[in-house]
């Protein structure tokens, strides 16, 4: 195996995505069905860029009173959680080594 999805994987989800099928299809297998991109009016929808984000369902989009706006708002202003972990990662070593941390 090639670690590749074959166009045969895909199947109608190839004429949904386009040129984002592969890529698409790869995110699903980690987290969850993808939800369509956009509204009937073409709108990008805040339930789509949650689940590109990783988010769980729901965690931005069912909060009450808060509308497709704000969603789209508060999902542009926060940290994807994948991100956020490597950052972690990368910064926990030099953070052990800081003489001011170790004082505490």
């Amino acid at each position: 195996m090639t670690g590749r999805i074959g166009s045969d994987a895909l199947g109608a989800d190839r004429g949904r995505w386009g040129q984002y099928a592969c890529a698409v299809t790869r995110w699903e297998t980690l987290t969850r069905p993808a939800p369509a991109a956009t509204d009937e009016g073409g709108r990008l929808r805040a339930e789509f860029v949650e689940w590109m984000q990783g988010i769980p369902a729901g965690r931005v989009t069912a909060t009450p009173g808060l509308g497709r706006p704000a969603q789209l708002t508060a999902l542009g202003n926060g940290v994807v959680p994948q991100h956020a972990s490597r950052a972690l990662e990368l910064l926990a070593p030099p953070l052990a080594r800081c003489p001011l941390c170790r004082a505490r």
